[in-house]
């Protein structure tokens, strides 16, 4: 999952590098391992489904 979410975020034009925290060199292996998984236009798509938008006070 933790290398899914980071492929998500690696495809978002506003993220130009995600904050990796690990505890070991396994994870930190696991991570990298995100820039080998390319998500399509579809797993985008999907893995977004669930997110209802919230608006925040102050912001329009």
């Amino acid at each position: 999952m933790a290398q899914i979410a980071l492929a998500w975020l690696l495809e978002q034009e506003t993220v130009d590098a995600p904050i990796v925290g690990t505890t070991s060199v396994e994870h930190l292996e696991d991570a990298v391992a995100a820039l080998d998984i390319s998500l399509s236009e579809e797993d985008v798509d999907w893995l977004e489904e669930p997110y209802e938008s919230v608006r925040v006070s102050g912001h329009e």
